[in-house]
């Protein structure tokens, strides 16, 4: 518990608008090439599934099998040296600029000392589970046709767990603007 309070302790001595901006604008840069050129690439190539990045619910060992078969050598190609090498760069980069931004705004409205810094930790472990997920992805695309099932389970646990951590950032996002209003409307 001790070694979470220190990195909490570093989270918020970081924490400035400056900083949260240096590393937010080059996150959504990375997210913008991902969501508009090399995701709509693969799918041209997935015949309408869903790739497992984009599963939040998780996916099936067939499902898995399925998928790797539709992309084919040209879009598992596709996912490995043009997807996967920028989800590596953005996980990094959204969970230092989210952890960053979520203590920022607690900055504003509660005590340094409040449980509520936690919450910094929430996009923290949504890029852990991120870059598991991409291991697990990368070991399915380069072992294909020879895919072990526990990895795609382990890997789609991943999915699910970033899913929701990322989801839980969110509500924790609006949460700590609320909390904000609420301190700002009381001075």
């Amino acid at each position: 518990m001790m070694a979470l309070g220190n990195f909490i302790t570093l989270i918020q001595r970081f924490a400035s608008g400056r900083i949260i901006v240096m590393l937010l604008v080059p996150a959504m840069i990375i997210y913008s090439i991902m969501i508009f050129y090399t995701i709509p690439l693969i799918e041209q190539y997935a015949a309408g599934m869903k790739l497992f990045d984009l599963s939040p619910t998780g996916y099936s060992f067939d499902y898995a099998l399925q998928l790797l078969q539709t992309l084919g050598n040209s879009g598992r190609d596709n996912y490995l040296y043009w997807q996967l090498p920028l989800d590596f760069l953005y996980p990094g980069l959204f969970s230092a600029s989210c952890s960053l931004l979520l203590s920022w705004l607690l900055t504003k409205s509660v005590k340094s000392s409040s449980k509520l810094y936690y919450l910094c930790l929430v996009p923290v472990a949504a890029g852990v589970f991120d870059y598991l997920e991409n291991i697990c992805i990368i070991y399915m695309l380069n072992s294909y046709p020879e895919v072990i099932e526990w990895i795609v389970v382990t890997a789609s646990t991943f999915t699910v767990l970033k899913s929701v951590l990322t989801t839980l950032f969110f509500v924790s996002l609006c949460l700590c603007g609320i909390l904000l209003w609420f301190h700002q409307r009381k001075e």
